[in-house]
């Protein structure tokens, strides 16, 4: 039931999208996409899931669980196409946790995974923080209301609140002191770095694509912004809510309402392209994989 209601919300939004904006600019931006563009970002979102199966087996590690980058990288693929389809975002996530219990136990399993989507919301968090800084120092750019300026305060907030929580001695407080100290690992920092920027280089890609060119001065702002809206549990797959947010910023960097819908539906046709590889690792076997043996892939 949850799944329809979810299904039906993300059909309504989209919906309600096509008959505010001009479906045929939709249409037309999309038809004549450029398939250069599209593919860098079907590139792009491909690394993207290498890197962040890296970034979870190096959690893992650190949780002392033995899990092979090839192992690690197959199990993000399935979670990742799961997660799209179905309802909440994270079920995919789960079933990752419990297909690998085995190399540690269920509750480490658990918080490698956790851990690992935590480090990468803060990420995408802390680089939204950097671009408005910048933008409130370096003069040229977007004009921001002041209701972006509040979400950047709750974040702030939000940070300081989790530091204050890992003083404490409870699970929670063990699990935040977990992903803060995790984060400062010199690998861990790079790994975020290069999959922040490649989340935001994919939709910028796909911006291009559909004939819209958003200001390098912007990118670290409007797209992380727009990323964030896919969050939004009642969606499948951020659909719906992805077109939004874009639909109602892009007109502040001069495109219109239209464009954005367009950049958001091709960014979701390209993600559920580069998840795709996860059929084929689903159809070769239904249940967990052997620990496979350290090989030259574990070193990337």
């Amino acid at each position: 039931m949850r799944w329809f209601l979810k299904l039906a919300v993300s059909g309504a939004v989209m919906a309600g999208l096509l008959w505010w904006v001009d479906p045929m600019v939709v249409i037309h931006q999309l038809r004549d996409a450029d398939l250069t563009w599209l593919c860098a970002a079907f590139v792009s979102l491909t690394a993207l899931t290498a890197l962040m199966a890296r970034r979870w087996q190096i959690v893992a590690q650190a949780l002392g669980i033995r899990l092979s980058f090839a192992h690690a990288w197959s199990e993000y693929y399935v979670a990742q196409l799961a997660n799209m389809a179905l309802p909440g975002g994270v079920i995919g996530d789960v079933g990752r946790a419990f297909r690998i219990r085995r190399q540690g136990d269920l509750m480490r399993a658990a918080q490698s995974v956790a851990t690992e989507r935590l480090i990468g919301q803060i990420s995408i968090f802390a680089l939204m923080a950097v671009g408005f800084a910048a933008a409130l120092m370096i003069p040229g750019g977007v004009n921001w209301p002041v209701w972006t300026w509040l979400g950047i305060a709750l974040f702030c907030a939000a940070l300081g609140s989790a530091v204050i929580l890992a003083r404490g001695a409870s699970a929670s407080a063990r699990f935040v002191r977990l992903a803060l100290e995790l984060i400062r690992a010199p690998r861990l920092i790079g790994y975020s770095l290069v999959i922040a920027a490649l989340l935001v280089f994919s939709f910028y890609a796909c911006a291009r694509a559909t004939q819209t060119i958003i200001p390098l001065q912007d990118l670290a702002t409007l797209v992380p912004l727009i990323l964030c809206s896919m969050l939004i549990p009642l969606s499948i797959g951020g659909w719906g809510w992805r077109e939004g947010a874009a639909a109602a910023l892009f007109p502040m960097i001069g495109a219109s309402p239209g464009a954005g819908v367009a950049a958001g539906i091709a960014y979701g046709a390209v993600m559920l392209l580069a998840a795709l590889p996860a059929v084929l690792i689903a159809m070769k076997s239904t249940q967990t994989h052997p620990l496979p043996h350290t090989s030259k892939m574990d070193v990337l």
